[in-house]
């Protein structure tokens, strides 16, 4: 019998990703971080925006760096229907043909083109981990949440040299399945 893959869920709330350029022109000070994430390198910044739409505004909305060379914002489908958007879901950095959306910072606000998304469910994880488990790259697998909501929900897997093993889903996945950061799935190939 195959031994279970457990992997533990990160809940990943509405963020966004800049580039130096975009940043320079909604900040007046370098980024800071506030705290370092799982993923080697990144963090979550004292820096945050404003979302804005024709239809309303989320405040509040927290910079992940390091900075990047595209623009990216991540929401929910709840923070869509609050801002009157309907942002296809993606892979990170897959934005051709994304939503457009405002972002206000305390220096000035930019309008941003093809630059939000509903992120796709994924695994983190570096080659070694990916070569234990049997896994590649943009594998598809199944989630099986095993509680009072569970069921079974799809994720791809996201290889890279600083991938720390942790699988990401939204609020509203969260919500769903009654899911918080630091619980456990069992991950089906």
């Amino acid at each position: 019998m195959e031994e279970k893959i457990i992997g533990k869920i990160a809940v990943s709330n509405r963020h966004l990703h800049l580039t130096e350029e975009v940043y320079n022109k909604l900040f007046d000070e370098p980024i800071r971080i506030k705290r370092p994430l799982n993923q080697i390198g990144e963090f979550a910044s004292f820096q945050t925006v404003t979302l804005k739409t024709e239809k309303g505004e989320i405040p509040n909305v927290r910079l992940i760096g390091p900075l990047r060379k595209y623009n990216q914002v991540e929401i929910s489908r709840s923070d869509a229907y609050l801002l009157g958007l309907n942002p296809p879901v993606r892979q990170s950095g897959d934005l051709e043909d994304s939503e457009t959306i405002t972002i206000i910072g305390p220096k000035g606000e930019v309008t941003l083109n093809d630059a939000c998304i509903q992120a796709e469910r994924h695994i983190h994880m570096n080659e070694k981990k990916a070569e234990e488990l049997g896994l590649k790259n943009e594998d598809m697998v199944k989630l099986i949440v095993d509680n009072d909501k569970g069921g079974v929900m799809e994720a791809f897997v996201k290889v890279s040299s600083n991938g720390f093993f942790e699988i990401h889903i939204d609020k509203d996945d969260a919500n769903c399945f009654l899911l918080q950061t630091g619980d456990e799935v069992v991950i089906e190939k």
